[in-house]
């Protein structure tokens, strides 16, 4: 049987000898030298991330935002042996319904700030949410696994724990993108006696064996991507710590390999800093550097490798909504995703893209708020 423990209050509380280190260390920073106009070309732009740097440097400050991050309650509970950071919001008004909000890689709980607002009143008659934010195992502030086997099946089970045995709820929904829409789904189909309904902006699926002409141009956009943006993925899904090494030592190098896919899978049109400021783009890298994370987030990649039941599961038959951003570059057509789900509510928005919740929170709380509304 997974083992709890009681939830202990926990605020984020960054000690200064790590913010003055961070300092040194951005400070030395010994810079390559790009091939001239080649901007994004060869991944992260080093005029860029230099920029960034700087910012971080002389001009970020983080303990104002450790304040705004505190103001949401947050606690530690040991599941599974493994210490689950999250928030734990309850909504305002009666007939709150539970909702946990599942993150994924390069992201954090941060994602979430300006969602939990939205969806922690109650508004345009909808009932509040109560919410629970955790932090994946390894990621943030949560604990880091020192064993192997925490792939998806297993994070999946640790927060059906932490939402019964540790919260007391009995039923509730989740919302996730990209490793939170891998876990939801998940968990939506193995513990669907607890889970009521699934709110995904990231979903899977396959093409079907007699393809339309449609079929076939979304594959082939679908296979381009893989070809040329997904080296990250195979890295940290077979050799993470010869890569992480380098980033828990630099923060320059965290940088420049996680500020590269915001660009690149928002819906920035190429412009990083037309849908995420430099102070968001350096908390949500805080969430990584400070509680030196960054080699625990990247295993996830390993893990689920290695998980045969990450992503062979049954039909998701309990009640599945599904926001689907432009910008959100694993895109699949409703009929690829629908043989795995049963989708009641299918939502093309007209704009945002892979880190919706950072991009589109009004978008996502409203479609959020209807969705539930009207399955449960």
């Amino acid at each position: 049987m997974m083992r709890a423990m009681t939830p202990r209050p926990f605020a984020i509380d960054v000690p200064q000898s790590v913010l003055d280190d961070l300092r040194d260390r951005l400070g030395r920073t010994r810079w390559p030298e790009p091939i001239p106009g080649a901007d994004w070309d060869y991944g992260a732009d080093i005029g860029y991330i230099r920029e960034l740097c700087d910012y971080w440097l002389a001009g970020y400050d983080w303990r104002r935002h450790e304040r705004d991050l505190n103001r949401f309650p947050g606690f530690l509970a040991e599941v599974d042996g493994v210490d689950l950071h999250f928030w734990h919001i309850r909504g305002e008004g009666p007939d709150r319904f539970p909702l946990l909000l599942i993150h994924g890689w390069p992201g954090s709980i941060f994602e979430f700030h300006a969602l939990i607002d939205l969806l922690a009143r109650p508004q345009a008659g909808r009932a509040a949410f109560d919410l629970v934010v955790p932090a994946l195992p390894g990621f943030g502030w949560s604990g880091k696994p020192r064993e192997r086997g925490w792939g998806i099946t297993r994070i999946a089970a640790a927060f059906d724990t932490l939402m019964t045995r540790e919260l007391g709820y009995s039923r509730y929904g989740v919302q996730g993108g990209d490793w939170g829409g891998i876990i939801s789904a998940k968990m939506a189909s193995a513990h669907a006696q607890h889970v009521a309904a699934a709110h995904l902006n990231f979903v899977l699926g396959s093409p079907p064996k007699e393809m339309t002409d449609a079929d076939r141009e979304a594959l082939k956009a679908r296979e381009a991507f893989q070809a040329q943006e997904t080296g990250y993925s195979n890295v940290q899904g077979t050799k993470p710590d010869s890569l992480t090494l380098a980033q828990t030592d630099s923060p320059a190098g965290l940088a420049a390999w996680v500020v590269e896919k915001f660009r690149t899978w928002g819906d920035t049109g190429g412009d990083v800093e037309s849908r995420f400021s430099k102070d968001v783009l350096l908390t949500n890298l805080m969430f990584y550097w400070a509680p030196n994370s960054a080699a625990s987030a990247a295993r996830i990649y390993y893990e689920a490798r290695r998980d045969p039941e990450a992503f062979a599961y049954p039909r998701v038959e309990v009640p599945v909504g599904v926001a689907v951003f432009p910008g959100e570059p694993w895109s699949v057509p409703r009929n690829w995703a629908e043989p795995r789900f049963n989708i009641q509510r299918w939502t093309e928005m007209p704009r945002g893209g892979h880190f919706a919740a950072l991009e589109e929170p009004q978008l996502l709380a409203d479609d959020i708020r209807e969705f539930f509304a009207a399955v449960v």
